[in-house]
């Protein structure tokens, strides 16, 4: 994993929501926005440490999480969903491993070219936009149709987190690049 830079740093920190929402820590992204001349320096350290060490840091493992509510009753538990409220610090690191991560998986070029989450320049648009392309061209073409949709919402829930390890380490995120992922 490459090394942090300031540049880098403060373009993640801009690029934080000014919510009022926070983690465990209390601190709002604004008040790191506001700090960043004051805490750039022990950031860039303390990234690069945990990517050469390949240690996460404890205390960025941590989160609150909060009950949402999603459709129906509300006096049902299972019309809410909980989320982890993060730290602003957290968000930070995340960004700065999401990004050497997308690099590597571009410049290697692992992904399918379908696959549109969690990738720049995608969209869950564009996605239909092809799915509906494909499916007029087959119709265009007289070919007969059909379409198997699967609800994945709680998909990422059910990962496995050994496999993905793995899965991981064989496309080339190995030695403590994966251990910080651990």
């Amino acid at each position: 994993m490459t090394p942090v830079t300031a540049n880098e740093i403060k373009n993640i920190i801009k690029s934080l929501k000014l919510k009022n929402s926070h983690g465990y820590d209390e601190i709002p992204p604004r008040i790191v926005k506001i700090s960043l001349p004051y805490i750039i320096s022990p950031l860039i350290y303390l990234c690069n440490k945990a990517m050469s060490s390949g240690i996460f840091p404890t205390w960025l493992k941590f989160s609150q999480v909060v009950p949402i509510f999603k459709k129906c009753d509300k006096d049902k538990l299972t019309n809410y969903r909980p989320i982890s409220l993060l730290t602003s610090f957290s968000k930070i690191f995340e960004k700065v491993i999401y990004r050497r991560l997308d690099n590597h998986m571009i410049s290697n070029n692992i992904l399918a070219k379908e696959q549109y989450g969690f990738r720049s320049n995608t969209s869950t648009e564009k996605a239909i936009y092809q799915l509906t392309n494909n499916i007029l061209k087959a119709l265009d073409n007289k070919y007969l149709v059909g379409g198997i949709f699967c609800d994945l919402t709680k998909a990422f829930d059910c990962v496995n987190h050994d496999i993905l390890l793995g899965k991981l380490e064989f496309y080339g995120i190995k030695g403590n690049a994966n251990n910080l992922l651990k």
